[in-house]
């Protein structure tokens, strides 16, 4: 279990750093998908395995709704970014 948290943490910890990474240096006042691009070249910068506009399908009761939800980014298919300006 301790190991696991590990894990997470770092991930998150890469994440943050990213994210901040990005801030500090485009600073603030851009679009949404400036910082998304941005982020993305950073991830893979540190090697941190990601997925942007992923699909998220939505199901109910078998029924396959096409809602068109979408993850901003989505890290090492266990942490979702929502990116916001």
């Amino acid at each position: 279990m301790e190991r696991a948290r590990d894990g997470v943490n770092a991930l998150t910890q890469g994440i943050i750093g990213a994210a901040i990474e990005v801030h500090k240096t485009l600073g603030p006042g851009l679009l949404e998908s400036a910082y998304e691009a941005c982020l993305c070249h950073e991830l893979t910068l540190r090697h941190l395995p990601y997925e942007s506009q992923k699909l998220l399908p939505i199901t109910y009761k078998g029924l396959q709704l096409d809602a068109g939800y979408r993850l901003d980014v989505l890290v090492a298919d266990e942490v979702v970014v929502e990116l916001k300006t």
